[in-house]
């Protein structure tokens, strides 16, 4: 029997449009049709004035790195196979903050500001990711 994968998102059907669209090369984010407000994570409503008018959005994939952490322990499978790996919160372009990867970061000197792009990395042949690297 295989083991679980704890590196798989729960894909719900008000969240299906966003792995889809990932899955593709694209960043989708949700925007509020009444505020304006653009959010993350995907939800049917705006967090900041809880309208149901939300609609989903192209984000450029531009972001700076907000925190970070390196990770050098994790005993879950596959992570405990990745080690070590990069952890950040990301702020978007546009606004929202988004947990992820960071990629690509030998050697790179990381920092709060830097500067990172959106990439994909399949993890199925059904699901991918958002990570990000050194822009």
């Amino acid at each position: 029997m295989a083991s679980p994968r704890f590196d798989l998102p729960t894909i719900e059907s008000d969240t299906r449009p966003f792995w889809d669209a990932v899955r593709e090369g694209k960043l989708l984010l949700r925007s509020c049709n009444r505020c304006g407000a653009v959010h993350y994570y995907p939800r049917p409503f705006c967090p900041s004035c809880w309208s149901e008018d939300v609609t989903w959005v192209e984000a450029s994939g531009r972001g700076t790195v907000y925190t970070y952490s390196t990770v050098y322990r994790n005993d879950l499978p596959p992570f405990n196979e990745q080690l070590p790996y990069v952890v950040a919160i990301v702020e978007l372009e546009e606004g929202p903050r988004m947990m992820t990867r960071l990629v690509d970061t030998d050697g790179v000197e990381l920092a709060v500001g830097m500067p990172v792009i959106a990439d994909f990395t399949a993890l199925t042949d059904d699901v991918s990711i958002v990570v990000f690297r050194p822009a």
